[in-house]
């Protein structure tokens, strides 16, 4: 029993010595990166602009698909309903937001002015009235094609930022988790010494760019594919809108 007696007074002596450490001396990542080296605050600093400029890409593709979905299925609703193309022009320039609106004020337009020009030449040649007709269909259909292209470039603008940030950011990321391991072998270096508080500067550059390169392009990622799929939706509706349209055309203009 008494023999116990030194190694417990040893062992209290131990925890008093544990709880007299101060509190201070723990390591806080942040603390640390913000003393760190000028490189691995670029690195971070475009990583974060890469992200903000990402995420607002993101809000306004959002509010813009989101406008355009709206608009589209209100001027299809009109377009179906209404008996005189000249209705449904004065109907579109309420509904501007969906690329249906851009293609049909080409076609439109492109059956407006073969009409004018079949009127004149009657007028010219003193022959009797054609009437509203077009001369080339396939004048019309190349009308919406090329507003398909026009409509699309629109709806694909800034996706190449969400398309670049989740790409590069990973490896920017990667390249400032280099420089803070080569910090921290190099404190090693010079110090000759390996303890947690002479690696953990270069340690927390390391792991502060390897997470913001990795939060820059998950997001990003996301967003990419996310309104590519919304695109690719959009698109079909244009190609089936290009349909309709003919149809129409043919029906009462040929």
């Amino acid at each position: 029993m008494h023999a116990s007696l030194p190694f417990v007074a040893h062992l209290q002596s131990a925890t008093l010595i544990v709880g007299q450490v101060p509190a201070e001396e723990g390591l806080d990542i942040l603390e640390l990166f913000l003393r760190s080296g000028l490189m691995a605050k670029v690195v971070f600093a475009i990583l974060a602009l890469l992200s903000l400029a990402s995420w607002a890409v993101m809000l306004s593709k959002a509010a813009q698909y989101r406008r355009a979905k709206a608009h589209g299925d209100a001027f299809l609703d009109v377009f179906r309903r209404s008996k005189r193309f000249s209705e449904v022009m004065g109907a579109a320039t309420k509904l501007s937001g969906s690329p249906l609106v851009g293609l049909f004020q080409s076609g439109y337009a492109e059956i407006d002015a073969q009409v004018k020009a079949a009127q004149e030449a009657d007028r010219t040649t003193g022959g009797p009235p054609g009437g509203y007709r077009v001369k080339s269909v396939e004048g019309v259909e190349r009308s919406l094609r090329r507003a398909i292209g026009v409509e699309t470039a629109v709806l694909l603008k800034g996706m190449t930022v969400l398309a670049t940030t989740a790409s590069a950011s990973p490896f920017i990321g990667l390249f400032g988790t280099v420089l803070g391991i080569m910090v921290a072998f190099g404190t090693i270096g010079a110090t000759g010494s390996a303890s947690i508080a002479v690696v953990a500067p270069g340690i927390a550059e390391a792991l502060i760019n390897t997470a913001a390169g990795l939060g820059a392009a998950i997001p990003a990622l996301v967003g990419y594919n996310y309104f590519g799929q919304q695109l690719r939706l959009m698109r079909g509706e244009m190609d089936d809108f290009v349909l309709e349209f003919m149809n129409l055309t043919e029906r009462n203009f040929t």
